[in-house]
């Protein structure tokens, strides 16, 4: 009897432990589906820079006249669905073209119902500003550090600052002058951490929507069932030396973003992009301004040709009537 009793216990211990077991891969395999997720959610979010100060963006809102008071929009989200509230107050700066640094004072503001900043400077010089942030986005495995800058040019072909290493952490430079862009250009750039090239890397190439197609995504779940995000979301890898290329296919503003290796930080690099120039030919048409469509009041154009054969016949009639005027008189 107690044999049994004995039997009894060993095996509802091994179904006990049988139970902790699967538990235990359960929440294991749960942990790992919302890391997956969690960096899916990074990788798709980005602190964005918009110099217009409202989410109404466009590539000429990175150019500047001189004596302009540019105020900069500071939010964070996914630039092709949705925007979320900043839970940091970022800390800004500003480089001009003669390379000084100024801080700026970010102003908490609200922006589609979630908290933002913005800060403000005066254009006092022709050149390039760049203007950058670091904030803290969010707690994964910690807080979570955004870089992000955008290059502000004024000036007639003044272009001098925008390829400036600011000695952020992690770090995006720009190879290829980052305005005056046209849809179809490849971006090279070059990704550091610490200075030194960040081999290997991801790079996420994200274009912002939310102002002029917010639907894209559900556009994409239509046509591609498979994998809706592949086309809203570029991807590609730096090489040894840190260097990376990407094509930007359509005039807007773009998000490029790099992780740091062994630290939750990330540099950002917003890109504006212009439609192709010059304008086709129907569109340089559509931009003359129009004189009137009235033609009954404007006089006809006379061809050149119509006035010279005019005057030869004038001509040729004084001259009949001279040689018949000279005929008469001979009689």
């Amino acid at each position: 009897m107690q044999d049994l009793v004995t039997g009894t216990t060993q095996i509802g211990g091994f179904k006990n432990m049988h139970n902790n077991i699967k538990f235990s891969i359960v929440m294991l395999v749960a942990i790992a589906i919302a890391g997956c997720g969690i960096a899916g959610t990074a990788s798709a979010h980005f602190t964005m820079l918009f110099p217009g100060g409202g989410t109404d963006v466009s590539p000429e809102d990175y150019l500047a006249n001189l004596g302009e008071e540019k105020t900069v929009l500071i939010t964070w989200g996914c630039p092709f669905k949705e925007l979320f509230d900043c839970i940091d107050t970022p800390d800004v700066h500003v480089r001009n073209p003669d390379g000084n640094i100024t801080q700026l004072t970010p102003v908490e503001t609200l922006v589609d119902g979630v908290k933002a900043y913005t800060v403000s400077f005066t254009v006092d010089k022709r050149g390039d500003y760049i203007v950058y942030s670091t904030m803290n986005v969010t707690a994964i495995k910690g807080d979570f550090v955004d870089h992000a800058k955008a290059v502000i040019h004024c000036g007639q072909a003044t272009w001098m600052g925008w390829d400036a290493e600011l000695g952020e952490t992690v770090e995006i430079i720009p190879y290829m002058r980052p305005y005056g862009l046209e849809e179809g250009f490849v971006f090279r750039g070059r990704a550091v951490q610490y200075g030194a090239p960040l081999a290997n890397a991801t790079v996420y190439v994200v274009k912002y929507r939310l102002d002029d197609d917010p639907e894209v995504l559900k556009k994409a779940d239509e046509l591609y069932p498979q994998d809706s995000w592949m086309m809203v979301k570029g991807f590609t890898k730096t090489d040894s030396d840190g260097d990376f290329v990407y094509t930007l296919d359509e005039p807007g503003v773009w998000n490029i973003a790099v992780f740091g290796k062994g630290i939750m930080e990330r540099s950002i690099f917003i890109l504006p992009v212009f439609e192709s120039f010059p304008p086709t030919g129907e569109e340089r048409v559509s931009a003359i301004p129009e004189t009137g469509t009235d033609t009954t009041s404007a006089p006809a154009s006379e061809s050149p040709a119509a006035g010279l054969f005019t005057t030869i016949g004038i001509i040729g009639l004084i001259a009949v009537l001279l040689t018949r005027k000279r005929s008469g008189g001979s009689r």
